[in-house]
């Protein structure tokens, strides 16, 4: 069952991610989820020990886990687009 939450979690903050960025229209729903899930891993090793919120690949579901999955993948997102060619 906690596989089940963490994809559905890490494809929301995928898809929220790409929103924000603009790149919905480029992604596929199993792109939100890789997105989302990386996201959070960047966020558990970078953003987690500066606030000191867990992210959801560390087995915590809360709104600060969500924001701070949320903010890794935005960082993900916007590092992929500068090694693309550029922020447009």
């Amino acid at each position: 069952m906690g596989i089940l939450i963490w994809l559905v979690v890490g494809g929301l903050v995928g898809w929220v991610a790409s929103l924000i960025m603009k790149t919905d229209g480029s992604q596929g729903i199993i792109l939100n989820v890789v997105v989302g899930i990386v996201g959070a891993l960047i966020a558990g090793y970078f953003i987690s020990p500066l606030v000191g919120v867990a992210s959801i690949n560390q087995n915590a579901l809360n709104i600060g886990s969500i924001l701070v999955s949320l903010v890794g993948a935005i960082i993900l997102i916007g590092i992929v687009k500068l090694v693309r060619g550029g922020v447009r």
